[in-house]
């Protein structure tokens, strides 16, 4: 059963998100001014209260002028300090009921500071983009800012007609009045709050690939002087979208966007239904496609089903991780237990005192948590064998479509599908810091195939999500 809310703070942000009520809609009615930089935003949050009356509650904003505030239409007495919005509603809201929270607010939009640098609202030479991860989505709305707090989101955004707006989700219209033009998205699916998505800039829009009927609509929106490159870098993305849908089950949304800025990344950044990536990822030559398939794969491991908290980050990353391996095997590349032998390699010449179900805040972006989490996920492939192993996969993101989890609901699900404990086996990958011997595939009848166990062309089982 997927964990929807856990209880109390997030331990590694304990300043963010209010555990003691959910929301289940956003929408958002915002005005952006690239010149400027001026944010104008309307928020209509609907939440549900939870086990105790609510005599007051918060949720996390940036540093804006609060115009208004409202609790079921009435004006309410509200603080707000820290990035902490607290609101205290004219009277206690009862146990499980529902509410609604109406915020004006405006101002000039800047990252969140956090230990990584500023993240979230980011102005561009020319346009804007927001890259979240972990706690950046108060840099421009109101939210209670905890993974597990999913909920849909309709964002409606009016700027300057020069400037496209891209948004996860689907979009509804685009009405063009004088010399602005607003952009209404609507996102139906359970969505955390960092994983709201959002790129204003002046981009040229293609199409990846047929989706054909049923298929997956995929659209890249870079700058028309990239166009030749990307063509190139993206293109085997549809094939991507096939195979990852083969292996892990059907694309959980309705819609995958990438975008491409006319700016350099760090690294690109995974939103709800969209993905962001740097002009220094498009070169013409795949030098990134490792990370088209990472992105591509958190749709499914991390947006779809997310974490209950950022302790269980390696769930996120460590699945993303492994997709990149798979897409390497499948495409001709090195197969996945030649890449777990270099992670195996590079991690063995690292410091050992990472603990991956809970690695601390400081290193839940270490580069060795991706590594062993791919390497965790290898060794749960080669204990289990390929045919059990791709049944655990589906069956688990089938099972937590929309929800969130933790480690412990992790290993509870893939000892489903094990003929012998994995209780040792996933308790030296998780909760040891020394690293464990590399994992090896299980040699059952004819040897397997030079480096290692290969993805099957065609599933050897029926591929229900069972």
């Amino acid at each position: 059963m997927s964990v929807q809310q856990t209880v109390g703070s997030d331990p590694y942000f304990p300043a963010n998100g209010d555990p003691r009520y959910r929301v289940h809609r956003y929408e958002l009615a915002l005005d952006y001014r690239p010149g400027p930089n001026r944010l104008a935003g309307t928020a209509r949050i609907n939440a549900i209260a939870g086990r105790s009356p609510l005599a007051e509650f918060q949720l996390n904003l940036g540093d804006f002028k609060i115009g208004r505030v409202r609790v079921d239409g009435k004006a309410s007495h509200y603080t707000h300090r820290g990035g902490r919005l607290r609101i205290r509603p004219p009277k206690p809201l009862r146990t499980g009921a529902a509410f609604t929270v109406e915020v004006h607010w405006a101002g000039n939009p800047k990252p969140v500071s956090s230990p990584w640098g500023g993240i979230g609202w980011e102005e561009l030479e020319d346009g804007a983009l927001v890259a979240s991860q972990p706690v950046g989505a108060p840099s421009w709305y109101p939210c209670n800012d905890r993974p597990a707090d999913k909920a849909s989101y309709q964002i409606s955004i009016t700027t300057p007609s020069a400037y496209s707006v891209v948004a996860g989700g689907r979009l509804l219209t685009r009405t063009t009045r004088a010399s602005t033009t607003t952009w209404v998205y609507e996102q139906s699916a359970p969505t955390s709050s960092y994983l709201v998505g959002l790129s204003i800039g002046k981009y040229q829009t293609v199409l990846l690939g047929d989706p054909g009927l049923g298929g997956v609509p995929q659209h890249g929106h870079i700058p028309a002087e990239l166009l030749p490159e990307f063509s190139r870098d993206f293109a085997r993305q549809p094939a991507m979208m096939e195979l990852f849908e083969e292996l892990f089950g059907p694309y959980p949304f309705g819609e995958y966007a990438v975008v491409v800025t006319e700016e350099e990344l760090d690294v690109p950044v995974e939103a709800q239904g969209l993905s962001l990536f740097g002009a220094n990822h498009v070169d013409g030559a795949r030098s990134s496609e490792r990370l088209v398939a990472h992105e591509l794969a958190h749709q499914w491991f991390g947006n779809s089903v997310s974490i209950a908290d950022w302790r269980h980050i390696w769930l996120n990353e460590g699945f993303a991780k492994y997709a990149e391996w798979l897409w390497s095997e499948r495409s001709g590349g090195r197969s996945a237990q030649q890449l777990a032998a270099v992670a195996h390699r590079l991690l063995a010449g690292r410091p050992q005192d990472l603990r991956l179900a809970d690695p601390g805040r400081k290193l839940m972006f270490d580069d060795r948590l991706y590594q062993r989490g791919g390497l965790t996920v290898h060794a749960v492939r080669c204990a289990l064998g390929d045919e059990a192993f791709f049944r655990m996969l589906r069956g688990w993101v089938a099972l937590h479509r929309g929800g969130s989890v933790s480690t412990a609901t992790f290993t509870s699900h893939a000892g489903r599908f094990a003929t012998e404990p994995l209780d040792e086996l996933l308790a030296s990958w998780l909760h040891e810091v020394a690293l464990p011997a590399l994992p090896t595939p299980r040699t059952q009848g004819p040897p397997p195939v030079r480096g290692g166990p290969r993805v099957p062309a065609r599933p050897s089982y029926p591929p229900s999500t069972a």
